[in-house]
């Protein structure tokens, strides 16, 4: 395996079954490393084609983003007299994450680690490192249960949950007065999960739901009903159209297509996200360019949750004046942390489930709409909290 981090030279280290890279500190420092970590049978980033061999969902690997972060914060690395480093983790089919995460940070000394696993990776590595001196980074799943029943204390998520981008979304429907909705639902699992997380964002901003209609992708005529986009649409009355379908198969052909001429939101038409290429204020053109020179692609979401990883440990470090994991992960979870999220308002993990507080940005494919929270969505202690569950609603028990 061979891989360049920022401008520096990269040595190949193996061992353990798995491979792990990491740019040479300088002669003399000590330096703070940053374990990210990725499996090298990840179906999650396979290419999947469509029906006509298009390639509808393109998935990238964040480290791009830690690594323009890492480049970042050289400057004030060298204000403290520490050299930031990221090491690259990879594991093997038949390695079990747990048992390398805790040779890795033995051997190395490693504290932090960015996850970009399979979800039940991530649930294993939590939950066995829930009592430990570490700090583990989600950058990847917004599945609700990582802030609910399956949180652990050295979980921090970087990326929205589902619950987040969802009321972010409704809450843009409400301040439009499009309340009444139709779903169109595919029949993923994947699907299944953020249809749920709409409809409880709908009942939490009083949408009405008109219906929800399953659909399919198929081209067998038997099946017109759950294929044919103004049959899926026709005979309701509604003033928007929800649209789940993370293959991209269906989804795509849902504008300009319905019963009745009306805006479509989800996976397509207005979609939520935690970053989009085309946000263009408080700093976010720099941070474009500067992901842009490294990964020669466009910045998403999951680049900007694992750039927000890294930013957030070195804010903590820059504040504390410690490298120790424990006062790390203290201050991360105080309310003194901030974060400055390139959005127009500062972050911070909120206390009961290390969700990290941001700004949601609501864009089609080529330009940002709305940031939510909307405006006149207020909180009684931070409106960011509008966005996903409050700490009367969570179910995570730290």
């Amino acid at each position: 395996m061979t891989t360049r981090i920022a401008v520096v030279a990269v040595a190949l280290v193996a061992a353990l079954a798995f491979q792990f890279v990491s740019a040479p500190a300088a002669r003399g420092k000590e330096p703070f490393l940053f374990g990210y970590v990725g499996r090298t049978d990840d179906s999650f980033y396979d290419r999947h084609r469509g029906y006509t061999g298009l390639v509808l969902r393109d998935q990238h690997p964040p480290i791009d983003g830690a690594k323009v972060a890492v480049r970042e914060s050289r400057v004030i690395g060298r204000s403290l007299g520490i050299e930031f480093e990221l090491v690259e983790i990879t594991l093997a089919t038949e390695d079990d994450p747990v048992a390398a995460l805790s040779r890795i940070s033995e051997q190395r000394g490693i504290g932090v680690f960015i996850l970009d696993l399979p979800l039940e990776d991530v649930k294993a590595t939590a939950k066995a490192f829930a009592r430990s001196d570490l700090v583990l980074f989600n950058v990847r799943h917004p599945d609700d249960t990582l802030r609910g029943s399956d949180c652990s204390p050295v979980l921090f998520h970087t990326i929205p949950s589902h619950a987040m981008l969802m009321d972010g979304l409704a809450q843009y429907l409400f301040k439009k007065t499009w309340t009444d909705v139709l779903m169109l639902e595919g029949e993923s699992s994947r699907d299944k999960v953020l249809g749920a997380a709409f409809r409880n964002s709908a009942r939490k901003f009083r949408l009405e739901i008109a219906d929800v209609r399953p659909f399919v992708v198929s081209n067998d005529p038997r099946r017109r009903d759950q294929t044919n986009i103004p049959i899926l649409t026709g005979s309701a009355d509604y003033d928007v159209i929800f649209v789940v379908d993370t293959s991209g198969e269906l989804d795509r052909y849902v504008p300009y297509a319905s019963y009745h001429p009306r805006p479509v939101i989800g996976t397509a038409g207005l979609g939520a996200s935690a970053w989009h290429w085309t946000w263009e204020r408080y700093g976010a053109p720099q941070l474009n360019q500067r992901f842009d020179r490294i990964a020669k692609r466009r910045m998403e979401g999951k680049d900007w949750a694992a750039w927000a990883a890294v930013k957030s440990i070195v804010e903590a470090i820059a504040r504390t004046k410690s490298t120790e994991i424990m006062d790390l992960r203290a201050y991360l979870s105080s309310k003194d942390f901030t974060l400055d999220t390139y959005k127009g308002a500062p972050g911070g993990f909120r206390h009961w489930d290390r969700q990290l507080r941001q700004p949601v940005l609501l864009h089609s494919h080529d330009a940002v709409l709305a940031r939510a929270p909307i405006e006149g969505f207020l909180h009684e202690k931070n409106n960011l909290d509008t966005l996903g569950a409050d700490q009367p609603e969570s179910t995570c028990s730290l």
